[in-house]
């Protein structure tokens, strides 16, 4: 089965630091990343980072449950690749910081996934699922880094 990919971009007035900070508070995101259930933190890194997390998303017709390991990359992209899933084949994704003049940041969440066994059924809703799977991630950032002021 081929990947399901998409990506959505937002632009803020807010730095990148105030942007970094929420990008790498990943345990809190299901407080504002809509579909994002559950952050269960397995491992951290030397930093206190979230390493390797249990996550579950609601995707409309099932829950998916994945267990995921996080990268940080000197305050501009965190990424994430699955490690295991009853639920998926595969799963990549990331957030990344782009500094745009002044206090402007540019912001990016790209996802790309392997339903599996489901793809069957997702390939031909993948014109309705990549919205909600993508369509309105950097959007959210946003609208969280506005509402933490």
């Amino acid at each position: 089965m081929a990947m399901l990919r998409g990506s959505s971009s937002a632009e803020t007035n807010v730095g990148i630091e105030r942007c970094w900070a929420l990008a790498q508070d990943v345990e809190h995101a299901p407080e504002w990343q809509h579909g994002l259930e559950r952050v269960e933190v397995l491992e951290r890194d030397a930093e206190g980072r979230p390493l390797l997390c249990d996550t579950v998303s609601d995707a409309k017709f099932t829950k998916v449950r994945c267990r995921v390991r996080f990268e940080y990359e000197a305050a501009g992209r965190v990424s994430w690749s699955m490690v295991s899933s009853e639920d998926l084949e595969a799963m990549d994704g990331s957030w990344e910081l782009e500094p745009i003049g002044g206090t402007a940041t540019r912001v990016t969440y790209s996802l790309a996934v392997d339903p599996g066994p489901i793809g069957l059924l997702a390939r031909p809703l993948e014109r309705v699922l990549r919205p909600l799977v993508v369509g309105r991630r950097a959007e959210e950032f946003v609208s969280e880094l506005t509402r933490r002021g």
